[in-house]
C-alpha cells in the first residue's frame, strides 16, 4: 500500500476517555467522526504508572512492546535501548531497507538543531531519531512542511496567527506529495505541550489554545482527505484530553484512518504492527 499520510498526535487521549467540557467537546467536521468510526486503544499495556512518549511511540513505530523491553513507562526522548530497538525495528528504517520511500513532513527551525546537539545526549523523539535512522534528511525537499504548533504560539497563551485557512491547503498539497511515497508521517507533539498546562481550575487559555490546535488538525486532515489521501491518525498517550491534570493520563488513544484498514488491536503495540502490514512488511 503506497501514499499513506500519518498524522501521529501526542498527548491526545480518546474523547470516550474524556471529561466533559475539554478540548475534544466542538465541532471538528473531519477529525471528530473519523476519530469515532476508528478503534480506541489502551496505551498502559498492563504496566503501572503514566505512559511516556518515548516507550508509546515506540511501540507505535516498531510493533515491540518498548514498555516490557524498558520494564517501565518512559520518555519524553528514547534513550540507548529504545535507539537499538528504533534503529533495528522502526517503520522508516524497515521501509527503507526494502526500497520503500518515507518523509517525516515535521518542519524542524535552526534552533531545533541547536538544542539536539548540545550536551552530547539524544534530544531527538522517536519519530525525527527513527527517521534519521534510517539516513532519511529532517526537513526533507519536496515535501510540504508542518509546523509543529500548527500556527499557534509557542509560548504561553499561545496566540493565535490567525491563519485558520493554510492548515486545509496544507493537507491538499501532503496529499499530493504522498503520491510519490509510501510514508509521509507528521509527528505533532505540541498537543502534549499543551497538555501539560493543565490544572484546577482548568486555566481558560489552556482550552482555548487546545481547541484551537485540534481544530488546526481538522484543517489539515480535510485537506488530507478532501485530495482523495489515505490517512491514519493515531496517539502515544492521554494528556490534552483532561486539562483538569497537569501531567499524562492513562486514557485510551485514538487509532482511525480513511483509505486503510485498521484490523482489530486492542493496544498500541498491536496497532504498530497494524501500520507494518499496509507495507507488507514484518
Amino acid at each position: 500500500m503506497r501514499g499513506i499520510v500519518w498524522l501521529a498526535l501526542d498527548g491526545v487521549g480518546h474523547p470516550q476517555d474524556a471529561p466533559p467540557g475539554g478540548v475534544w467537546e466542538q465541532d471538528l467536521p473531519a477529525l471528530r467522526p473519523l476519530v469515532d468510526a476508528g478503534l480506541c486503544l489502551d496505551a498502559t499495556l498492563g504496566v503501572p504508572g503514566l505512559p511516556q512518549s518515548g516507550t508509546g511511540q515506540a511501540c507505535w513505530l516498531t510493533g515491540t512492546d518498548a514498555v516490557a523491553l524498558m520494564g517501565e513507562h518512559f520518555g519524553p526522548q528514547p534513550g540507548p535501548t529504545l535507539q537499538r530497538l528504533l534503529t533495528a525495528q522502526s517503520l522508516p528504517v524497515a521501509l527503507t531497507r526494502v526500497g520503500g520511500r518515507a518523509a517525516l513532513a515535521n518542519g524542524y527551525v535552526p534552533a531545533y538543531f541547536e538544542a539536539a546537539a548540545v550536551g552530547g545526549r539524544n534530544r531527538l523523539g522517536c519519530f525525527p531519531f527513527s527517521f534519521r535512522a534510517a539516513g532519511l534528511p529532517l526537513n526533507p525537499p519536496g515535501v510540504p512542511l508542518v509546523g509543529a504548533t500548527l500556527g499557534l504560539g509557542y509560548a504561553r497563551p499561545w496566540p493565535d496567527d490567525g491563519n485558520a485557512g493554510s492548515w486545509a491547503r496544507l493537507g491538499a498539497a501532503l496529499a499530493d506529495a504522498a503520491a510519490g511515497h509510501d510514508l509521509i508521517a507528521a509527528d505533532l507533539w505540541f498537543g502534549d505541550l499543551l497538555g501539560h498546562a493543565g490544572a484546577q481550575p482548568v486555566p481558560p487559555d489552556a482550552l482555548t489554545a487546545g481547541r484551537t490546535y485540534l481544530r488546526r488538525v481538522d484543517a489539515l486532515l480535510a485537506g488530507l482527505l478532501d485530495a482523495g489521501a489515505r490517512v491514519v491518525v493515531s496517539s502515544d498517550h492521554g494528556n490534552l484530553e483532561d486539562l483538569g491534570v497537569k501531567g499524562h493520563t492513562r486514557a485510551r488513544v485514538p487509532f482511525a484512518g480513511s483509505g486503510v484498514t485498521l484490523g482489530s488491536p486492542v493496544n498500541v503495540v498491536e496497532a504498530g504492527r497494524v501500520l507494518a502490514g499496509w507495507f507488507g512488511l514484518p
